[in-house]
C-alpha cells in the first residue's frame, strides 16, 4: 500500500494517507533534543515525495520551531501547501506570566490560532485540535469558539486529543445538538503496549464517527528493536533513551520480534502494521529523528499480516481494562440473558458464578 492510498478521517470528506508524519521533533531547543531544520526538511520532502500528505505538529512543539520550519518549507514551495493536510494543536501556554495565553478558553484559543498561523505562514489550518483538558473552561466555550473559528474560515475541522471520553462525548453531543462543527478526530496514544484507549476512548469514536490518529505507536521506541533483553542497544543510547521496558512489555516485544522474522520484516514495522489493522484507526502518526528512521517506519505499509499473527499479538498485549469494562465483559451476558426471557422463552443457562467472583 502507497502513503497515497487516501483514506477518509473519520465522518468528514477530508482525506489522509495511511500513516501520518509527526513533527513534534521539528527544531532544535534547550538539551540538543530535536532534528536540525536540514534533517526535517529531508524528511518531509521523502513522506511528500512518497505521496503523504498528513502532517502533524502542536504550537509548542520544539518551542514553536517545528511550526516554524514546516512554516518556512511551504512558503518557499508556492501551491504545495494546498496540497497538504496540516494540523496544529492548542493548549499549552507559551508566555509564562500571561494566564490567558493557554488552555482552551475563548481569548487562549484566538491567540494562539493567530500565533500558530503566524508560524505555520499559511491563513488556514486543515485540522485544529485542543490538545489537553482544560478543567477550568467550560466545554460549550471551546467549542463555540471552535466553530466559530471554522466559520472564519480560520480552521477546516475540529479534532480532540488526550481528552476524557466523557467530556469528548459531551463536546460531541452538543456540537451536533446546536450544529455546531463536530469532531471528527481522536489524537490518542495507541500502540501494542499502550491498548488502554480500547476501554473507553475507541468505541466512542468507532459509535461517533471519529477517526482514530494514534501518537505513540511505537511506545517510545520500545517496538522499534532497538531494546532487547540484553539491554539497550547502541542506536537507542545515542538517540538518548532511557529505561528499559518491563517484563509484560518484553512479552509482547518478543511476540513482534518473532513475526517480524517469519515475514523477513522489522519490529517497528510489524507493530505499525498492527495498529493499522485495529477498528477505528485511520492515520497513526510516525515520527522521525532521521531519515532512516522514516524509511524503515513506512515499511509497515507493506507488511501483510495473517490471521494467526495477529491473533498472536493480541492475545500477547491484551490489556486489563478499567472498570467497568471488566466488569461489563464478565458477567454482562450472564445477567441479560440467563434463564427465562420476559415473553416466556426460555434462554441459555450459564453457570453461576463463582462466590468469589460475585460484585
Amino acid at each position: 500500500m502507497p502513503l497515497d492510498s487516501y483514506v477518509t478521517l473519520g465522518r468528514s470528506g477530508l482525506r489522509v494517507s495511511p500513516f501520518a508524519l509527526g513533527a513534534m521533533t521539528f527544531g532544535e531547543h534547550e538539551g540538543g533534543i530535536g532534528t536540525s531544520s536540514e534533517e526535517s526538511i529531508s524528511i518531509l520532502e521523502t513522506y511528500l515525495d512518497r505521496g503523504g500528505n498528513f502532517i502533524d505538529t502542536a504550537n509548542f512543539y520544539t518551542n514553536g520551531h517545528s511550526e516554524a520550519i514546516l512554516g518556512d518549507f511551504f512558503a518557499s514551495k508556492p501551491g504545495q501547501r494546498d496540497r497538504v493536510v496540516l494540523a496544529t494543536k492548542f493548549f499549552t501556554n507559551l508566555h509564562l506570566g500571561d494566564p490567558n495565553a493557554g488552555g482552551a478558553g475563548r481569548k487562549a484559543i484566538l491567540g494562539q490560532v493567530d500565533g500558530s498561523l503566524r508560524r505555520l505562514k499559511t491563513d488556514y489550518l486543515d485540522v485544529y485540535y485542543l490538545h489537553n483538558y482544560d478543567r477550568n473552561t467550560p466545554i460549550e466555550e471551546t467549542m463555540t469558539v471552535l466553530d466559530g473559528l471554522v466559520g472564519a474560515g480560520k480552521i477546516r475541522y475540529v479534532a480532540f486529543s488526550n481528552i476524557p471520553a466523557w467530556v469528548t462525548a459531551q463536546a460531541q453531543t452538543m456540537a451536533l445538538l446546536r450544529a455546531w462543527e463536530p469532531i471528527i478526530a481522536l489524537q490518542v496514544e495507541y500502540s501494542l503496549l499502550a491498548r488502554t484507549v480500547e476501554g473507553e476512548l475507541a468505541p466512542l469514536a468507532l459509535d461517533a464517527g471519529m477517526g482514530i490518529v494514534p501518537w505513540g505507536p511505537l511506545k517510545n521506541g520500545f517496538l522499534s528493536g532497538k531494546y532487547t533483553r540484553d539491554g539497550i542497544t547502541d542506536e537507542s543510547k545515542r538517540a538518548g533513551m532511557a529505561g528499559q521496558p518491563s517484563e509484560q512489555q518484553f512479552t509482547v516485544i518478543d511476540e513482534v520480534g518473532r513475526i517480524a522474522r517469519e515475514l523477513g520484516s522489522t519490529h517497528a514495522a510489524v507493530s505499525l502494521a498492527w495498529l493499522r489493522r485495529q477498528p477505528g484507526v485511520v492515520s497513526p502518526i510516525i515520527g522521525a529523528r532521521r531519515l532512516a528512521h522514516l524509511e524503515s517506519n513506512l515499511a509497515a505499509l507493506d507488511v501483510e499480516l495473517s490471521a494467526d499473527q495477529l491473533a498472536r499479538l493480541d492475545a500477547a498485549s491484551t490489556p486489563r481494562l478499567n472498570y467497568p469494562y471488566d466488569l461489563n465483559e464478565m458477567v454482562g451476558a450472564m445477567l441479560q440473558f440467563g434463564g427465562t426471557t420476559i415473553d416466556g422463552v426460555v434462554g441459555a443457562v450459564y453457570p453461576p458464578l463463582a462466590a468469589d467472583r460475585i460484585v
